[in-house]
């Protein structure tokens, strides 16, 4: 059997109303969150499927909702970011400056360089997937050659294989 919901009584028939009057996804999904429990006897777990997130979600959108209807300020943490980074964007940019410069003098950026320098800068090892998504976040992208070059004219190609002299004393057949 469920837990029965916690929630004030006020707080669920405000529920009851924001599931009619819900403008976005948003709101309704958090007056879902504390509506169906309160109105089936279901538990958070059943509301967090039914309304297609995990439990963890399920109970706070309930707990915005309450903190919503005291008047509370809807406050959302930002959750992206990097939380494990090891240096900042800007230190990064600047440790990649000098070999990005060279890679636009017509050097090639080779990426072992750019570890050694990356791993003295954090006193640490780190593996070559850390230094290739570094290069990816500041635009780096491995350019092949072409496979053939702009300034081809295929109806030269031809005019010589037809015209020039064979290399070896070989028959064609």
């Amino acid at each position: 059997m469920a837990r029965k919901s916690s929630l004030d009584r006020s707080i669920a028939v405000l529920a009851m109303m924001g599931l009619k009057s819900a403008r976005t996804a948003d709101e309704l999904r958090r007056a879902q969150a504390v509506a169906f429990p309160d109105r089936f006897g279901i538990s958070v777990d059943t509301t967090a499927r039914m309304i297609g997130k995990s439990r963890s979600s399920a109970a706070r959108l309930r707990r915005e909702f309450a903190g919503l209807t005291r008047g509370e300020n809807l406050r959302r943490q930002n959750w992206g970011g990097r939380r494990r980074q090891n240096m900042t964007r800007e230190e990064e940019a600047d440790l990649l400056g000098p070999f990005f410069e060279e890679a636009k003098r017509g050097g090639i950026l080779i990426v072992n360089p750019v570890k050694k320098a990356y791993e003295q800068a954090v006193g640490r090892s780190v593996p070559d997937s850390t230094v290739y998504r570094l290069l990816a976040r500041h635009g780096w992208r491995k350019i092949a050659p072409d496979k053939r070059h702009p300034k081809t004219d295929p109806r030269t190609q031809e005019e010589y294989k037809k015209n020039s002299p064979r290399s070896s004393g070989r028959k064609k057949s």
